[in-house]
């Protein structure tokens, strides 16, 4: 097995609490490592996990985990966990894993999980829609495809989206959240294999030859995955379109370097709204 047989990777480094005295990790250690790529996996497919398994009306339980040991690895290596989904059955799906140390091939495993209901735990068929998004992925298509349109085409499912992060997970009163700039912005937002909206963003016209891109929400279990920086793309894309020579935005402190890694300059003294710390950043389009 090479590392060219894998398109997906997990990368993580081997910490003191996972050797022995001879520094080299504790066998049972190479399942969790295991474990914890999958969890990846599923956000490379641009799904959250527990929302999508109650669209799809089941869940996922192993049924077999197989290890097979070439090498060791020792503390402070650095390991990339490799995945792929190898075969999907009636009811079952078998994962095929290995871990590099670089080139050097140190772990295989097989990994068979089962789709069952979440009640009985009995066996279910693997919905078309959760096969399609597993053999596209492996197949190397785009997980997301990005809308953009008026609040009248996307609100419905931008709103959820800005609900959950804004009102829900940061405390931000509904009343705060929708504005009349909703019914005149560009919305933008990302839909996964399923068809859920997972981020969003709009572009509203601040000035003549200004934009302004704000309501930034990206699913909390997807954030880091890509998603935020595709929508912002999308919206760029729009103002280059219309003719803007400017895009501003006012960025959450704990974001600024989400927006500086894309090309966003910070402007002017920090600012709080909504009792949140802001500042404000800009870029050509």
């Amino acid at each position: 097995m090479k590392r060219q047989d894998f398109r997906f990777f997990h990368r993580l480094r081997v910490r003191w609490a996972e050797v022995d005295m001879q520094k080299i990790v504790f066998n049972a250690h190479y399942l969790m490592y295991f474990d914890t790529a999958i969890t990846d996996y599923w956000r490379a497919l641009a799904m959250p996990y527990e929302e999508a398994m109650v669209q799809l009306g089941g869940d996922l339980y192993v049924k077999k985990a197989s290890v097979e040991y070439h090498g060791s690895a020792r503390f402070d290596d650095r390991l990339d966990v490799a995945l792929k989904c190898a075969r999907i059955g009636t009811s079952s799906m078998t994962f095929a894993g290995a871990i590099f140390r670089a080139d050097e091939l140190l772990i295989t495993c097989e990994l068979i999980y089962v789709f069952a209901d979440p009640s009985s735990q009995t066996s279910r068929p693997v919905p078309d829609a959760l096969r399609q998004v597993l053999t596209g992925f492996e197949a190397g298509e785009a997980m997301l495809q990005i809308k953009t349109g008026d609040w009248k085409a996307l609100g419905g499912d931008a709103s959820k989206v800005r609900t959950a992060v804004f009102v829900t997970e940061q405390g931000i009163p509904m009343e705060m959240e929708w504005d009349e700039a909703d019914n005149t912005a560009v919305h933008a937002v990302a839909y996964n294999g399923l068809g859920q909206g997972i981020a969003t963003g709009r572009l509203v016209k601040q000035a003549e030859g200004v934009g302004k891109i704000g309501r930034m929400a990206v699913h909390h279990a997807l954030r880091g995955s890509g998603v935020g920086g595709e929508i912002l793309q999308a919206l760029m894309a729009v103002a280059r379109q219309r003719g803007d020579s400017e895009v501003m935005l006012y960025a959450q402190r704990s974001a600024e370097g989400f927006y500086q890694h894309l090309g966003f300059v910070p402007r002017g003294e920090p600012f709080e709204e909504v009792g949140i710390p802001h500042i404000e950043m800009v870029k050509a389009p």
